[in-house]
């Protein structure tokens, strides 16, 4: 597939197989609209605008969903990826075959409208906290089959990804904690099992705190502490492990969070509460 080369990177295969799946969600057995009206021949072109201010993220999506359709369209970026612009402004033009440019429309705005609107949200919160060191990270809380999606436009909005899934770091949950009796017994199990990922382990009280720093786990989530907890869980912790603050972050709370000196904050909120940015694809007569 030919994108533009500052795209290449980062459409992934797995990114590229959401996009087929989305295509086959939209288009089915065929466009029936489009064939029906517009000739195999025609071209045509258009701007994608951004109808209100954000941050950009997803044009190399948007474009593999065209250039899945026809690797004829041709697509020029007006913007870099995770570039804040207001609203009204030209993002992309884009030309080439009127059937793959109108069937392909939709599905390419919707991955770029969510993906702008993550990373827009993920902006306001990297901003929130500037000049702390703490570092704002997202969860697994993305939509289903877009997990790779939301990531990637979490990134581009300046966030750092927590683990993807299930199955490239061992995090141990209090429900983890509870079936195997205490913290102790679920790390020396989780060690046991010689995997070589990273561990960590959800904290609820500072009790939990002291017995994870006793046993060398090298990161520890303190979840739902209040500010004065988490201060002095930092204080306890003396630098030994990386601190990770997580449950309500909000806006309103996280630069008071981030000053408690966690290393990372992480918040659902990215990916399941942002706001879809409203973009548009005009077409030139």
């Amino acid at each position: 597939m030919r994108f533009n080369d500052e795209n290449r990177e980062s459409v992934s295969p797995e990114i590229v197989a959401c996009i087929q799946r989305a295509l086959a969600e939209d288009v089915g057995t065929g466009d029936a609209t489009t064939n029906s009206i517009v000739p195999p021949e025609a071209t045509m072109s258009g701007h994608i605008i951004a109808k209100e201010a954000g941050v950009v993220a997803g044009l190399d999506v948007a474009q593999a969903v065209f250039l899945l359709l026809d690797q004829r369209v041709h697509f020029l970026l007006r913007v870099a990826e995770g570039e804040r612009v207001a609203g009204r402004q030209e993002l992309a033009q884009i030309s080439g075959p009127a059937r793959a440019l109108l069937t392909g429309e939709r599905t390419a705005l919707n991955y770029l409208g969510r993906m702008s609107g993550i990373a827009t949200l993920t902006r306001r919160f990297v901003e929130a906290v500037a000049g702390t060191g703490a570092v704002i990270l997202d969860t697994r809380k993305t939509a289903p089959g877009l997990r790779l999606v939301d990531k990637l436009a979490v990134r581009r909005g300046g966030g750092q990804n927590h683990r993807i899934g299930l199955y490239d770091m061992i995090l141990i949950k209090d429900n983890h904690i509870d079936f195997a009796g205490s913290l102790a017994e679920a790390v020396r199990r989780a060690r046991a099992a010689h995997s070589g990922l990273e561990i960590e382990v959800e904290a609820r009280t500072l009790a939990d705190v002291q017995v994870a720093l006793e046993l060398g786990v090298p990161r520890i989530l303190l979840d739902n502490m209040t500010p004065d907890a988490m201060r002095q869980a930092v204080a306890l912790n003396a630098g030994r492990a990386r601190l990770e603050a997580s449950g309500n972050v909000t806006l309103a709370n996280v630069r008071e969070i981030a000053e408690t000196g966690v290393d990372y904050i992480s918040t659902g909120t990215l990916t399941h509460s942002a706001k879809v940015l409203d973009v548009s694809l005009d077409w030139i007569n």
